[in-house]
């Protein structure tokens, strides 16, 4: 997964110059004007602990995921 910041411009979200590949499903978090994104404590103690294992390289990349889902279904 990566995460890349844009900006809307005239309505639009302009991608910075790392491009993403077409036909990529993305998601987009957006606060209300004016409003902070809220996590609640519990929230934002489990966002803490996911970014530490990620720093840690404990995680299954996307692909392989999907490799590994898909291998099960022709096997």
């Amino acid at each position: 997964m990566r995460v890349i910041t844009s900006t809307v411009v005239d309505g639009k979200i302009e991608i910075p110059s790392a491009s993403l590949e077409d036909g990529i499903k993305v998601a987009i978090l957006a606060p209300d004007a004016g409003q902070p994104i809220e996590l609640s404590p519990a929230e934002q103690q489990e966002l803490t602990l996911a970014m530490d294992e990620i720093r840690r390289g404990d995680f299954v990349d996307g692909a392989d995921l999907l490799e590994e889902i898909r291998s099960r279904d022709t096997g």
